[in-house]
């Protein structure tokens, strides 16, 4: 099988998911970002891809949240 990769990406002041080349979705929260990419890495998980998500840390004066 193939690999799937989702990215956890800023987007303006909100979050985005990375995948296939294209950012999905509009979230508050980089949490909120991280669990639609995890829901997709699971669908893929059990087509029987690889899977690999990133998420990156926080930034100076950032909550844990990214928000």
């Amino acid at each position: 099988m193939g690999l799937a990769q989702y990215a956890i990406v800023p987007v303006q002041d909100e979050w985005g998911v990375l995948h296939d080349g294209s950012v999905n979705g509009k979230y508050a929260t980089k949490e909120s970002a991280f669990e639609s990419a995890v829901a997709a890495a699971s669908l893929a998980l059990r087509q029987g891809h690889e899977v690999h998500v990133s998420v990156p840390g926080r930034e100076a004066g950032e909550n844990a949240l990214g928000s």
